[in-house]
């Protein structure tokens, strides 16, 4: 079957007892027990429920993967992977990483005597030079956010293989119908599933998917020991976001691919990062391993006062955190997505003062160009 068709199969699973087409919502925190000796599949809804179960093997489907788990948040997600790991143990991490996910890795982490390395994940010499003894794991986010770095999968995965090492793949931006990092090699993939995949501003969720039995025995320990688990009315409007991912993806990539490019030749623009151009230094791995650019992009408008005066005089895109909806959002990283990084940390991952982030939604294209053009007119 196409991938239209496993998306709409995954996310609609109809109910054996009733004939509902959209997946029942169980709200109980506990299960009835057969018999003193004999225990049934559920007991208590922070170990499993049938509506997240439901939810898990949707996103399981989406990436290709035998095991998915949902978080309560995108973070809860990523650091259950990373719980994984003992004291002692070392990650080689791309220097492009959300801000979250640098905020576990500097300050919590640490005191767990876990530690890393951030590395250029496009150079794979200075990957090979930052493994060390203790390493267990390298960590990629592609593209990465906010300034839409690529790293090849393959050429990560297979360093990895050749030292024994796990592969982490952040895949929030692209989405599992856009990209499947388990199909290139990976072992875990995560993802913040607020994002594309429920679509709407309306949850916080994360998912981790994995092949691996022994992998996906460690990340449910966590999940249940640690009890970040999704909710089920949240299970249930992820579910029915994921419907609509497809559709989604595909038109608000086309706009963005559209956008990118009117950016690119616009006077007021410093530079636009977006790997579904050519001049993307990107551009030719991400194509390799991706659809399309994917639906966010970001651009550089030269300095903090004018990036000011552009997001005020903007109407469409909300200016806000998050990314991924149907609603156009345009964000302000440094203060936003990565105001954990201070100066020399936001210059060493390429956040320029001018630099925002949009993500682009269902509008009209024309409608989102015409608005940018007016307001870039203001700076």
């Amino acid at each position: 079957m196409s991938e239209w068709t496993d998306i709409i199969q995954a996310a609609t699973v109809h109910d054996p007892i009733s004939g509902a087409i959209n997946t029942p919502i169980q709200l109980s925190s506990t299960f009835d027990q057969p018999s003193f000796d004999q225990f049934g599949e559920y007991d208590y809804a922070r170990s499993g429920n049938p509506t997240r179960e439901a939810g898990e093997q949707a996103i399981a489907t989406l990436e290709h993967g035998k095991h998915g788990y949902l978080f309560s948040t995108g973070m809860a997600a990523i650091s259950s992977v990373l719980f994984t790991l003992s004291a002692g143990d070392h990650l080689v991490v791309s220097q492009h990483v959300y801000g979250g996910t640098f905020r576990v890795l500097e300050e919590i982490l640490p005191r767990w005597g876990i530690t890393h390395d951030f590395v250029d994940f496009a150079d794979e010499s200075a990957i090979e030079a930052a493994i060390k003894p203790e390493t267990k794991a390298l960590y990629i986010e592609t593209p990465s956010n906010p300034i839409l770095h690529i790293t090849d999968i393959k050429a990560v995965v297979a360093i990895a293989k050749a030292h024994g090492l796990v592969t982490i793949a952040d895949n929030t931006f692209m989405s599992p119908f856009l990209q499947k990092p388990l199909d290139l090699g990976v072992d875990i993939v995560v993802h913040s599933a607020t994002k594309f995949l429920a679509g709407h501003s309306d949850i916080l969720a994360g998912a981790v998917v994995v092949n691996d039995k022994q992998l996906a025995d460690k990340i449910y320990f966590i999940q249940n020991a640690v009890g970040a688990t999704l909710g089920v009315l949240d299970t249930w409007l992820l579910l029915r976001g994921i419907k609509t991912l497809g559709v989604r993806m595909s038109h608000a990539a086309h706009s963005a691919q559209e956008i990118a490019e009117h950016l690119a030749q616009h006077p007021k623009i410093v530079n636009v990062l977006y790997p579904g151009l050519a001049t993307h230094p990107g551009h030719d791995v991400h194509l390799a391993q991706a659809k399309n650019g994917g639906a966010v992009l970001s651009f550089d408008v030269g300095s903090e006062a004018n990036a000011r005066r552009l997001v005020s005089a903007l109407k469409i895109p909300a200016f806000s955190v998050s990314l991924g909806a149907v609603e156009s959002i345009i964000s302000y990283p440094p203060k936003m997505s990565h105001a954990e990084l201070n100066q020399t940390e936001l210059d060493k991952t390429g956040i320029s003062p001018g630099l925002l982030r949009f993500s682009v939604g269902l509008e009209d294209v024309a409608d989102l160009i015409s608005d940018l053009d007016a307001g870039l007119a203001t700076i």
